[in-house]
């Protein structure tokens, strides 16, 4: 009797398969050059809607969810307590 193996998912910390993030690289960089040169690329469609949307944002969303949508780390600024010092008064 052949044992059942459970589905094949990737882990969390895999990382995507090469050939799927080539594919939306280039679409994605396929997609800018055609809203840089074409000016058709930039208008809109009765049937699609605003064109660099589905030329340009959605490649760079598909991009960016192969990378499991990472958020840039800004740096952190310090706060700084506030003094609770005498107050002087000065007196004219």
């Amino acid at each position: 009797m052949r044992q059942r193996h459970p589905a094949r998912t990737p882990s969390p910390d895999s990382p995507p398969d090469p050939r799927l993030l080539r594919c939306v690289r280039h679409a994605a960089l396929a997609g800018l050059a055609m809203v840089l040169v074409w000016p058709a690329a930039r208008g809109s469609s009765t049937w699609l809607g605003w064109m660099p949307l589905w030329v340009l944002g959605m490649p760079l969303v598909a991009w960016w969810s192969l990378l499991r949508f990472p958020l840039p780390r800004w740096p952190r600024r310090r706060v700084q307590a506030r003094r609770r010092g005498t107050r002087t008064v000065r007196t004219a």
